[in-house]
């Protein structure tokens, strides 16, 4: 296996325990303080206290964008080993 491989396959990694991480967010509220949900710029706060991210904005925006770069990854891994095997048969 490339270097580039190990390298596509390590991100896939990461994006599924991503994927895993809001289903659980969803589900049962934990994960909130996951550092992959921090906002970019300020915390949004109540009284003081930080607020877990919107279980919507999670869903609606966080999520897919997730599962398409997963989409993605998978789809570059296709192309690495089809690319791997084309230049084996040679």
């Amino acid at each position: 296996m490339n270097p580039k491989e190990k390298a596509v396959l390590d991100r896939i990694k990461e994006l599924e325990d991503a994927i895993t991480k809001c289903h659980e967010y969803l589900e049962t509220g934990t994960h909130a303080d996951w550092s992959g949900f921090r906002p970019l710029f300020a915390d949004k706060t109540k009284d003081g206290d930080v607020l877990p991210p919107h279980k919507d904005w999670v869903k609606s925006s966080f999520l897919p964008h997730i599962e398409k770069a997963l989409k993605n990854a998978h789809r570059i891994l296709e192309k690495l080993t089809q690319k791997r095997q084309d230049m084996a048969n040679k």
